[in-house]
Protein backbone atom coordinates (compact mmCIF):
# COMPACT_ATOMS: atom_id res chain seq x y z
CA UNK A 1 0.00 0.00 0.00
CA UNK A 2 0.70 3.46 -1.06
CA UNK A 3 1.44 5.79 2.23
CA UNK A 4 0.25 8.88 0.56
CA UNK A 5 -2.96 8.35 -1.50
CA UNK A 6 -3.52 9.04 -5.16
CA UNK A 7 -5.42 12.25 -5.61
CA UNK A 8 -7.99 10.11 -7.47
CA UNK A 9 -8.16 8.00 -4.48
CA UNK A 10 -8.20 10.68 -2.03
CA UNK A 11 -10.84 12.18 -4.44
CA UNK A 12 -13.20 9.12 -4.66
CA UNK A 13 -11.88 8.83 -0.31
CA UNK A 14 -10.97 4.83 -0.78
CA UNK A 15 -7.71 3.50 0.00
CA UNK A 16 -4.87 3.51 -2.15
CA UNK A 17 -3.76 0.02 -3.38
CA UNK A 18 -0.33 -0.97 -4.27
CA UNK A 19 -1.72 -1.37 -7.85
CA UNK A 20 -3.69 1.78 -8.70
CA UNK A 21 -4.21 2.55 -12.09
CA UNK A 22 -4.65 6.11 -10.93
CA UNK A 23 -1.25 6.93 -8.88
CA UNK A 24 1.55 7.25 -11.53
CA UNK A 25 -0.86 10.00 -13.76
CA UNK A 26 -2.83 11.67 -10.73
CA UNK A 27 -0.22 12.78 -7.81
CA UNK A 28 -1.32 13.25 -4.40
CA UNK A 29 -0.27 17.10 -4.53
CA UNK A 30 -2.61 17.82 -8.18
CA UNK A 31 -6.09 17.20 -6.60
CA UNK A 32 -8.14 19.08 -9.16
CA UNK A 33 -6.18 17.55 -12.18
CA UNK A 34 -8.19 14.14 -11.53
CA UNK A 35 -11.69 16.06 -10.52
CA UNK A 36 -11.70 17.78 -13.66
CA UNK A 37 -11.24 14.04 -15.31
CA UNK A 38 -13.60 12.67 -12.97
CA UNK A 39 -16.08 15.52 -13.31
CA UNK A 40 -16.28 15.02 -17.34
CA UNK A 41 -15.51 11.10 -18.05
CA UNK A 42 -16.17 9.44 -14.71
CA UNK A 43 -13.58 7.84 -12.84
CA UNK A 44 -14.69 4.27 -13.96
CA UNK A 45 -14.60 5.25 -17.58
CA UNK A 46 -11.00 6.65 -17.04
CA UNK A 47 -10.38 3.62 -15.16
CA UNK A 48 -11.48 1.81 -18.47
CA UNK A 49 -9.38 3.44 -21.38
CA UNK A 50 -5.95 3.46 -18.82
CA UNK A 51 -6.62 -0.65 -18.76
CA UNK A 52 -7.05 -1.03 -22.37
CA UNK A 53 -3.98 1.10 -23.35
CA UNK A 54 -0.51 0.23 -22.98
CA UNK A 55 1.73 1.12 -20.40
CA UNK A 56 4.02 3.59 -22.81
CA UNK A 57 0.69 5.48 -23.72
CA UNK A 58 -0.98 5.93 -20.36
CA UNK A 59 0.85 8.88 -19.70
CA UNK A 60 -0.17 10.68 -22.83
CA UNK A 61 -3.82 9.32 -22.71
CA UNK A 62 -3.61 11.23 -18.98
CA UNK A 63 -2.46 14.19 -20.84
CA UNK A 64 -5.29 14.63 -23.36
CA UNK A 65 -8.05 13.51 -20.52
CA UNK A 66 -6.91 16.35 -18.75
CA UNK A 67 -6.49 18.72 -21.47
CA UNK A 68 -10.03 18.25 -23.04
CA UNK A 69 -11.31 18.02 -19.38
CA UNK A 70 -10.31 21.53 -18.62
CA UNK A 71 -11.31 23.16 -22.09
CA UNK A 72 -15.09 20.95 -21.33
CA UNK A 73 -15.62 22.93 -18.48
CA UNK A 74 -14.56 25.69 -19.48
CA UNK A 75 -16.65 26.01 -22.47
CA UNK A 76 -19.75 23.21 -21.91
CA UNK A 77 -20.88 23.72 -25.71
CA UNK A 78 -17.65 23.26 -28.28
CA UNK A 79 -14.68 22.08 -25.13
CA UNK A 80 -11.37 22.26 -26.83
CA UNK A 81 -13.05 22.01 -30.72
CA UNK A 82 -13.30 25.92 -30.26
CA UNK A 83 -9.24 26.13 -29.65
CA UNK A 84 -8.97 23.21 -32.73
CA UNK A 85 -11.08 26.10 -34.99
CA UNK A 86 -9.11 28.90 -34.08
CA UNK A 87 -6.18 27.02 -35.14
CA UNK A 88 -7.45 26.50 -38.14
CA UNK A 89 -8.51 30.10 -38.52
CA UNK A 90 -4.97 31.30 -37.73
CA UNK A 91 -3.76 28.74 -40.17
CA UNK A 92 -6.25 29.28 -43.04
CA UNK A 93 -4.96 33.40 -42.51
CA UNK A 94 -2.00 32.98 -42.49
CA UNK A 95 -1.48 31.03 -45.86
CA UNK A 96 -4.06 33.83 -47.10
CA UNK A 97 -1.37 36.18 -46.44
CA UNK A 98 0.98 34.22 -48.02
CA UNK A 99 -0.70 33.86 -51.23
CA UNK A 100 -1.20 37.66 -51.38
CA UNK A 101 2.30 38.73 -50.41
CA UNK A 102 3.81 36.66 -53.32
CA UNK A 103 1.41 37.70 -55.77
CA UNK A 104 2.87 41.04 -54.60
CA UNK A 105 6.05 39.88 -55.21
CA UNK A 106 5.24 38.54 -59.07
CA UNK A 107 3.88 41.99 -59.50
CA UNK A 108 6.28 43.68 -58.22
CA UNK A 109 8.84 41.81 -60.24
CA UNK A 110 6.50 42.18 -63.40
CA UNK A 111 6.36 45.89 -63.19
CA UNK A 112 10.08 46.06 -62.97
CA UNK A 113 10.00 44.47 -66.83
CA UNK A 114 12.93 42.10 -65.66
CA UNK A 115 13.66 39.32 -68.66
CA UNK A 116 11.54 38.89 -71.68
CA UNK A 117 8.12 37.90 -72.59
CA UNK A 118 9.01 34.18 -71.55
CA UNK A 119 9.61 35.67 -67.76
CA UNK A 120 6.68 37.53 -68.06
CA UNK A 121 4.48 34.19 -68.59
CA UNK A 122 6.49 32.74 -65.80
CA UNK A 123 5.41 35.71 -63.73
CA UNK A 124 2.13 35.43 -65.12
CA UNK A 125 1.83 31.16 -64.06
CA UNK A 126 3.00 32.29 -60.59
CA UNK A 127 0.49 34.87 -59.67
CA UNK A 128 -2.45 32.75 -61.32
CA UNK A 129 -1.28 29.30 -59.09
CA UNK A 130 -0.86 32.15 -56.20
CA UNK A 131 -4.94 33.34 -57.15
CA UNK A 132 -5.75 29.42 -57.38
CA UNK A 133 -5.08 28.81 -53.79
CA UNK A 134 -8.03 30.46 -52.72
CA UNK A 135 -10.32 27.20 -52.62
CA UNK A 136 -14.00 28.28 -54.08
CA UNK A 137 -16.08 26.45 -50.65
CA UNK A 138 -19.24 27.16 -49.07
CA UNK A 139 -18.64 28.51 -45.44
CA UNK A 140 -21.55 28.92 -42.77
CA UNK A 141 -20.60 31.99 -40.48
CA UNK A 142 -19.20 30.47 -36.47
CA UNK A 143 -20.65 33.22 -34.98
CA UNK A 144 -20.61 30.76 -31.76
CA UNK A 145 -17.22 31.38 -31.72
CA UNK A 146 -17.40 35.10 -30.85
CA UNK A 147 -16.10 35.93 -34.37
CA UNK A 148 -17.26 36.67 -37.77
CA UNK A 149 -14.47 34.21 -39.22
CA UNK A 150 -16.11 31.50 -41.23
CA UNK A 151 -15.58 27.39 -40.23
CA UNK A 152 -15.78 24.96 -43.85
CA UNK A 153 -16.64 21.63 -41.79
CA UNK A 154 -20.32 23.44 -40.69
CA UNK A 155 -21.20 23.77 -44.36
Amino acid sequence: MISDRCAACKYLRRRCPSDCIFSSYFPPNNPQRFASVHRIYGASNVSKMLQVLPDHLRAKAVEILCYEAKCRIQDSVYGCVKTIFQLHQEIHNAKCQLAKTRVEIALTNSRRGGGGQENQVNQMQEVQSNLNFFPDQTHVEATQFGSSSKAPWFS
